[in-house]
C-alpha cells in the first residue's frame, strides 16, 4: 500500500450538498458540545462526509444526503457504503446516515457483515430539511450559552451562528489550499486537517459580543433588573410608601420592556460612547438619579 492508499478517498473536489452537509457537521458537534463532550475532533469528506474522533480514533462515521429522493431503494447504494468496513471504519464503529428528506422507510439498516446504519434523528423525526437546520442549530447554540450563563440576543446568536457555519467552510477552503498551494495529498489533506470540539465551543464562549449594540441592551437590563433586586431588599423596610411604589414601578417597567428598547438607556447612560461597556458605576448613579426623582414631576407655576 503507497502512501496515498494509507487515507479514505475525498470528494473534496466534487463535494455536492457542501453547504448542507457542513450545517449538519456543525448540528452534530453543537450537540455533543451540549451534551458535555468538547474532547473530540470534526473530520471533514475523509472517512465519510463527515466523522467525529476520540483521542485519534474513529467515534461515529456520518453520510449526508441532500434531496435524494423519497424511497429508501434511492439510497441503497450508499447505506451499502456507509456499512462498509475499511480502513478506520473498523466493526461496530457508530454509523449515521442524514438525509434532508421523510423518506418510505427510516429504520436501521443492517447490512450482510453485520454492521448497522441508523437514521439520524432529529427530535422526533429522521430527516431535517434544507431550511429547518437553521432553527434547530441555534436552538442548541441557546441551550450551550444558557448552560454558560451568557446572555443572548437575537443578533448575537444569528452571529454566533454565521461564524461556527464559516468555521466549518474554511476548514474545507483550508483543506483546498493545502492540495493546491502546498502540493499536499488530496486524501491526506481531508484526513489531517480536523476542527477541535473544544476550539468550537471556545468560539461561542469568547465570541467578542461588545460591537452588538443588542447584547449591551441584554446585558444592561440583566444587571438593571439585578441591581434593583437587591437595593429593594436592602432598603424595603426603611422606605416611604411612596418611594416603594415609585421603586416597584421602576422594577417592574424593566421587567417588562423590550431589551432593544433598553439602547436608548444605553445612549443616556453613556451619550458619549458607542456602547462601551456600561459599569456598575453607571448603574449606581442611573439609580440614584432615579431615586432623587419625586414620585410627581414639579409643577410650572
Amino acid at each position: 500500500m503507497n502512501e496515498e492508499e494509507q487515507y479514505p478517498h475525498s470528494a473534496v473536489s466534487s463535494w455536492s450538498g457542501f453547504v448542507y452537509q457542513g450545517k449538519i457537521a456543525l448540528y452534530h458537534c453543537l450537540k455533543l458540545i451540549d451534551e458535555g463532550d468538547v474532547d473530540f475532533e470534526l473530520q471533514l469528506d475523509s472517512t465519510d462526509d463527515f466523522a467525529i474522533y476520540k483521542s485519534g480514533i474513529l467515534a461515529s462515521a456520518h453520510q449526508v444526503k441532500a434531496n435524494i429522493g423519497k424511497y429508501r431503494s434511492d439510497y441503497k447504494d450508499a447505506l451499502v457504503k456507509s456499512a462498509k468496513v475499511e480502513l478506520d471504519r473498523v466493526k461496530g464503529v457508530s454509523r449515521f446516515f442524514h438525509v434532508s428528506i421523510a423518506i418510505s422507510d427510516a429504520g436501521d439498516y443492517k447490512d450482510d457483515n453485520g454492521e448497522v446504519v441508523i437514521f439520524y434523528p432529529y427530535g422526533d423525526d429522521k430527516y431535517c430539511s434544507l431550511d429547518a437546520i437553521e432553527e434547530l442549530t441555534k436552538a442548541v447554540i441557546t441551550k450551550i450559552c444558557q448552560a454558560k450563563d451568557i446572555d443572548l440576543s437575537a443578533n448575537l446568536l444569528n452571529l454566533n451562528y454565521c461564524l461556527l457555519s464559516e468555521k466549518i467552510s474554511s476548514k474545507a477552503i483550508e483543506i483546498h489550499k493545502t492540495i493546491q498551494v502546498d502540493g499536499d495529498s488530496q486524501r491526506r489533506a481531508a484526513y489531517t486537517n480536523r476542527i477541535l470540539g473544544q476550539s468550537i465551543l471556545e468560539d461561542i464562549i469568547k465570541n467578542d459580543p461588545y460591537s452588538d449594540s443588542d447584547y449591551y441592551a441584554v446585558n444592561l437590563k440583566s444587571r438593571l433588573h439585578a441591581h434593583f433586586e437587591d437595593r429593594l431588599e436592602q432598603s424595603v423596610l426603611g422606605m416611604t410608601d411612596a418611594s416603594y411604589e415609585r421603586a416597584r414601578k421602576l422594577y417592574e417597567h424593566i421587567r417588562v420592556t423590550p431589551a432593544d428598547e433598553i439602547k436608548c438607556l444605553c445612549q443616556l447612560i453613556k451619550p458619549s460612547e458607542r456602547f462601551s461597556l456600561i459599569q456598575k458605576g453607571d448603574i449606581r448613579k442611573y439609580v440614584g438619579l432615579i431615586q432623587d426623582i419625586g414620585v410627581e414631576s414639579p409643577r410650572v407655576s
